[in-house]
C-alpha cells in the first residue's frame, strides 16, 4: 500500500547479476505500489562487515578492556555510534519491511550482510534483554530473506544430502529477526538460477514480482522451532 517503507539490504558484487535483477524487480514492483524504497547496496557501499572499536566516536566507557557489546550499547544511548551504523539504523527504523537479497555462501548470507546484522542490530537499538524475540525492540517490522542457492531444490529437500533449507533459515530468520522482534514472512528462494535455462530464470523473476504484488496480505510465518525442524 502507498505510504509503506521498504528497505533492501542487497549483497551482490555484480549489477547484471541474477541476485541484482531480483533486487531490480523489487524496487520496481514495490515502487509501483507507492512505497518509499531505500537500497543498501554493501558492496557498492564498500560497507565494512567488522565490528571493531571504530564503530565508537568519542572515549570508551572502559579503555582498559574492550567488550564490544558493552561499548556499542553505551555509544547507541549517547548517541555515540559511528556515522555508518547511525545512517543504517535510521533507514531500519523507518523501515516496515526488509527485504534481504543474497546468495547463499555456505549455508548462511555472505560475510558482508552479517557484517551488516553484527554492526547495525546493536544492544539497545534492536534488542535488549529481556526485550528479545516477542518483546524485540523492532517489533511491528516484517522482514523477508530472498536468496539464491548453487544447488538444486531436490539437494535441500527433508532426508537429501544438504537437508532442509528451512534449517538454514534457523539462524538467519529465528536467532537474529526474531530475536529482535521482526516478524519473518516465508522466504523466497530461487533455487541453482545458473543451472537452468534463460527461459526458467525469466519465469523465477516474473514469479517473485507477482508474490510482491500481494505481499502486504500474507500472514508472518509461525515463529517457532517447528516451522524449522518438524
Amino acid at each position: 500500500p502507498p505510504g509503506r517503507k521498504v528497505l533492501i539490504v542487497y549483497a551482490h558484487q555484480e549489477p547484471k547479476s541474477f541476485n541484482g535483477s531480483l533486487k531490480r524487480v523489487a524496487v520496481e514492483e514495490l515502487s509501483k505500489q507507492g512505497c518509499s524504497v531505500t537500497v543498501s547496496d554493501l558492496y557498492a557501499m564498500q560497507f565494512e562487515p567488522r565490528a571493531t572499536r571504530n564503530d565508537i566516536v568519542g572515549c570508551l566507557h572502559n579503555s582498559e578492556e574492550f567488550n564490544y557489546g558493552v561499548e556499542t550499547l553505551k555509544a547507541y544511548k549517547r548517541g555515540g555510534l559511528s556515522s555508518d551504523l547511525i545512517e543504517e539504523q535510521k533507514k531500519v527504523q523507518e523501515a516496515d519491511l526488509m527485504i534481504f537479497q543474497f546468495p547463499l555462501y555456505w549455508f548462511s548470507m555472505p560475510a558482508i550482510m552479517k557484517g551488516w546484522m553484527d554492526r547495525v542490530l546493536v544492544q539497545g537499538f534492536a534488542h535488549e534483554f529481556p526485550n528479545c524475540y516477542d518483546s524485540g525492540l523492532l517489533k511491528n517490522k516484517l522482514a523477508l530473506f530472498s536468496f539464491t542457492t548453487g544447488g538444486s531444490k531436490e539437494m535441500y529437500a527433508k532426508g537429501s544430502i544438504n537437508g532442509d533449507i528451512r534449517y538454514l533459515l534457523w539462524p538467519m530468520q529465528h536467532g537474529i529477526m526474531h530475536f529482535c522482534g521482526v516478524k519473518v514472512l516465508a522466504p523466497h528462494i530461487c533455487f541453482a538460477p545458473e543451472y537452468v535455462s534463460e527461459e526458467k530464470r525469466k519465469d523465477m523473476l516474473i514469479a517473485w514480482a507477482q508474490r510482491l504484488k500481494t505481499l502486504w496480505k500474507e500472514e508472518p510465518i509461525i515463529c517457532s522451532p517447528e516451522w524449522y525442524f518438524k
